[in-house]
């Protein structure tokens, strides 16, 4: 059991997600961040755990459409793009936490994406 329970859960805005910790810590994650660490099969490779999502490969702009929790443990995110395969647990959100207490170095932000529009010759 995790020592780390959420006491809040917090859509700032569909790239952001914040989270108050029952210690009183503060997480505030973009959406971009949490898509790109996704923990489902689809993005970690099974057998060598090597990450499929590639660091810069999910737009800055990426949006959460909606979020669920999961039994006591994890939360479940879908994202602007349709995936929504990847368990959160608490341990892991906490783990990831991207303020400057548990991240001194920061995020790298991805590069603002924008699809090429796609045109059609009928």
């Amino acid at each position: 059991m995790s020592p780390f329970k959420p006491t809040l859960v917090r859509r700032v805005s569909p790239q952001r997600t914040d989270i108050l910790w029952s210690d009183g810590h503060v997480s505030s994650y973009p959406s971009w961040y949490l898509r790109e660490n996704c923990p489902c099969a689809s993005c970690i490779e099974e057998f060598t755990g090597r990450r499929m999502v590639e660091h810069g490969s999910i737009p800055a702009g990426i949006g959460r459409a909606d979020l669920e929790p999961v039994g006591n443990y994890a939360l479940r995110f879908t994202w602007g793009d349709g995936h929504n395969t990847g368990i959160y647990s608490f341990d892991l959100l906490r783990s990831l936490c991207p303020c400057r207490e548990c991240l001194p170095e920061g995020l790298s932000q991805p590069p603002e994406q924008t699809e090429a529009p796609v045109s059609f010759e009928v």
